[in-house]
């Protein structure tokens, strides 16, 4: 435990974490309880928000307390609190249990929960190397500024905004069976995007940094992760075309879609859709249920055989990464599509101990102490080919399409079904070679069509960590970070709208 507890905060490790645990616990022990935990977590986080140079936000906040759960009669409890006192920790825990108590006569099934070993007294922090809360206000705001200064500096750029939102993440969890971990994740999110206008045309439109959520440190905005040089150079260049840019012409497509924009078709149509509390019906809030059924499970052809899709919760630098999940369980990497064939879903202790499948998948996470733990995306990505293809080689064998670069906005039926994505950048192909811009375009397609539309995708060159940091779910909603790797993928012959002809429809 010693070299990773090392970078963990250590005013988080100077806490009665133990000694509190052990309260807890022994009072659930009182009840009977089946199980109990009890989860001590702090989160610190600040956004450093510039608007054309100038700071506009530079919030710092904390949201710190505790939580116990427990399993009484078949029946969960849950209760929280914010003062870390043997007192106040006896009481919460008594609470959860009058919980569980007056739930009883509505549980309709009884809680269990699949087993797992004990990991006692284990430490995980996330990789990085200089943490942003060690790194001034002042010195973030400079950074920001000074980038912002240099796109103000080209003529085609009217405003800027840009900003960085940092988070890190302290969670101790101690177990009625023996398991106690302590974890640390930092992640950024930084975002700069530029607005223009052509007077002519009457148009305003903006361009967007494609640079993803990581889980890095401050090191990403310095230089390691990203070339921030290259990209803040391209971005009024790339306003510029698209300001000037055709209309698209509507029909359909040969599409080349980067990391940057095929993350989130897969967020929507396999991360969600491969959550088993929403095939199950479980959950239904913000995105619905699933049409991945329990009985597809094994057979659905969910897309082309060069379509493997992996479900993880340890890819280094994903945000969805974590040593051990909110139930205890130590995370790993499995198979959610294989070859094309729907083979396994996403899973918390109680969904598989439901399924009787053994071991859970490790997806059980709580946003913060206030909220009980729930089944939560992990890191969904599509995986590289094994020809070293690149871009340009998918590019090369396309006559008639578009290259789809950075995400925007999107639309998706509430059985992750039948959607709709559009993108910062379409760039219009034409025998093989990007001939220039097009705006006002979409991609359309049901789930199926379009992952069994995919010819080929690129080779691990190709292949880059994308992601978001506010992924929704439940009621009360909670949000979740969460990453999603893919490489370039050539699909034959989508749907693409042209999305100023549907509006006047």
């Amino acid at each position: 435990m010693a070299a990773e507890a090392n970078r963990i905060d250590q005013q988080f490790l100077d806490l009665p974490l133990r000694r509190l645990a052990e309260a807890a616990l022994a009072r659930a022990a009182d009840f009977h309880a089946e199980h109990a935990d009890f989860r001590v977590e702090s989160l610190l986080s600040q956004d450093v928000n510039l608007r054309d140079g100038a700071v506009v936000d530079a919030s710092l906040g904390t949201d710190s307390g505790f939580a116990v759960r427990v399993v009484v009669d078949g029946t969960w409890g849950f209760a929280a609190g914010t003062a870390l006192t043997v007192d106040d920790v006896v009481r919460t825990t008594e609470q959860a249990i009058r919980v569980a108590t007056v739930a009883k006569p509505i549980c309709t099934e009884p809680i269990e929960l699949a087993d797992e070993p004990v990991y006692d007294d284990m430490a995980w922090s996330s990789p990085y190397e200089i943490d942003p809360f060690d790194v001034t206000t002042a010195e973030k705001a400079d950074l920001l500024t000074g980038w912002s200064r240099r796109l103000l500096d080209d003529e085609v750029v009217n405003h800027v905004v840009a900003g960085v939102n940092q988070v890190r993440e302290n969670k101790f969890y101690a177990d009625s069976h023996g398991t106690s971990t302590t974890q640390q994740r930092i992640r950024l999110h930084p975002v700069v995007e530029v607005y223009g206008a052509d007077k002519e045309r009457g148009l305003i439109d903006s361009m967007r940094t494609i640079a993803p959520p990581v889980g890095r440190g401050w090191e990403y905005l310095t230089g390691t992760g990203f070339d921030w040089d290259a990209e803040l150079a391209s971005l009024p260049g790339h306003l510029a075309d698209k300001l000037a840019a055709p209309s698209v012409e509507a029909g359909s497509y040969d599409l080349v879609i980067d990391p940057s924009n095929l993350w989130l078709t897969i967020h929507e149509s396999i991360g969600h859709a491969t959550e088993l509390d929403r095939a199950l019906g479980y959950e239904a809030n913000y995105a619905g249920t699933s049409f991945a059924t329990l009985d597809k499970l094994g057979s659905l052809r969910y897309g082309s055989p060069c379509m493997t899709v992996t479900g993880d919760r340890v890819e280094p630098h994903g945000l969805s990464s974590i040593g051990y999940d909110d139930d205890g369980v130590a995370t790993q990497r499995w198979d959610l599509i294989k070859d094309g064939i729907f083979v396994g879903y996403q899973t918390d202790r109680r969904m598989a101990a439901l399924m009787g499948w053994g071991r859970s998948t490790g997806c059980a996470f709580a946003d913060s102490p206030r909220h009980i733990p729930i089944q939560r995306m992990a890191n969904v990505s599509l995986q590289p080919g094994t020809k070293d293809l690149s871009t340009d080689d998918l590019i090369s064998g396309v006559e008639r399409g578009l290259l789809v670069v950075g995400d925007n906005s999107w639309s998706i039926d509430m059985q992750r079904y039948n959607f709709q994505f559009t993108a910062q950048r379409f760039f219009a192909i034409r025998d093989g070679q990007v001939t220039g811009q097009v705006r006002d375009a979409a991609y359309q397609a049901t789930t199926t069509e379009f992952w069994g539309s995919m010819e080929a995708v690129g080779g691990p060159d190709t292949w880059r960590l994308m992601g978001a940091f506010n992924c929704g779910k439940a009621q009360p909603g909670q949000v979740a970070p969460v990453s999603h790797g893919c490489p370039s993928a050539l699909f034959r012959q989508i749907r693409v709208l042209n999305t100023t002809s549907e509006a006047g429809h």
